[in-house]
């Protein structure tokens, strides 16, 4: 299926209207982007080439708040992120459009690099969050933003077990309450959780970076040069360990990786044992967004830090 015209003429006069010269799309096609929205490859009749995002039934600011984090990890400088992210509405079709980096496979010493600039991002981004009346190097974000489909709230917070027992776990555990996804086990065992998670992930005076929030193996990339390119953000300032914690998620990434990453800022004493309780906001997220399938994968966290 073609580009819808209303969605053309608004994505051509986004571009024209940034760029400050005319732009005309000549043609489009599909490409993998994604399990929420749909993501075509535009060519313009300059030769252009440009990624476009889209969706009829997302929140009106689903991509707003996406470019804000795709703008705050360019700035970093640690990793390649697509540029130029421009957002955009088409009558209820909300887009986003950004560079379109060419693909390629890995290359030699990929993963090495990975984590080496993984760890790069976080040190040099650490203290650098927000300013308030609780101090600076706060956690959260400027804006709150989301997780996938789900609304991500992201608070300025002095204290990183605070931020992440409020507007995270309890966050997703409260949605799993209004939806009907959590069973009676996993909001007892969730308060319990709660209730102990000072001593669960008691951390030194390391300060909040900036994270990626949801970095799997869906959101990246290998551009044509062979290096890692960072996608699909859910960024916010926080406790690193939870970044890293989501990598080993789902299969987890290379071994190399890691290795590269402990040897450019070595890790907290106890970081592989608070790795499960950072991975259960993402498990809870995704029973939110798809269901029962992740309910046993909740419930072992849960039993395992608060039966």
């Amino acid at each position: 299926m073609s580009l819808a015209a209303e969605l053309r003429a608004a994505v051509e006069a986004a571009l024209a209207e940034r760029d400050g010269r005319p732009a005309s799309v000549v043609a489009d096609r599909a490409v993998s982007g994604g399990c929420i929205h749909d993501s075509r490859l535009l060519e313009l009749e300059d030769g252009r080439r440009v990624f476009l995002k889209s969706d009829a039934s997302a929140p009106p600011d689903v991509f707003e708040r996406e470019a804000e984090g795709l703008a705050a990890l360019a700035a970093a400088g640690a990793l390649r992120v697509p540029r130029h992210p421009l957002p955009g509405r088409a009558g209820d079709v909300t887009f986003l459009l950004m560079e379109a980096i060419p693909t390629g496979s890995p290359g030699s010493g990929f993963w090495e690099d990975f984590g080496r600039r993984f760890a790069h991002l976080h040190r040099t981004t650490a203290g650098q969050g927000g300013t308030g009346d609780a101090g600076t190097g706060l956690c959260g974000f400027a804006h709150h933003n989301y997780l996938g489909g789900t609304p991500q709230p992201n608070p300025w917070t002095a204290s990183w077990v605070d931020f992440y027992r409020r507007h995270r776990l309890a966050h997703q555990l409260h949605l799993a309450r209004d939806r009907g996804r959590a069973t009676d086990d996993v909001l007892r065992l969730g308060d319990r959780l709660l209730d102990r998670l000072d001593d669960l992930i008691e951390v030194d005076d390391e300060p909040a970076c900036l994270l990626h929030g949801d970095l799997w193996s869906g959101n990246f990339l290998a551009d044509d040069a062979g290096a890692p390119v960072l996608i699909d953000p859910a960024a916010h300032y926080g406790h690193r360990e939870a970044d890293l914690a989501m990598t080993s998620l789902f299969g987890g990434f290379d071994r190399r990786f890691y290795a590269a990453y402990e040897e450019t800022w070595p890790l907290p004493a106890g970081s592989d044992r608070r790795q499960e309780i950072y991975q259960l906001y993402h498990l809870l997220n995704h029973l939110n967004l798809f269901g029962g399938g992740y309910l046993d994968g909740c419930l072992r966290v849960l039993r395992r830090y608060a039966g």
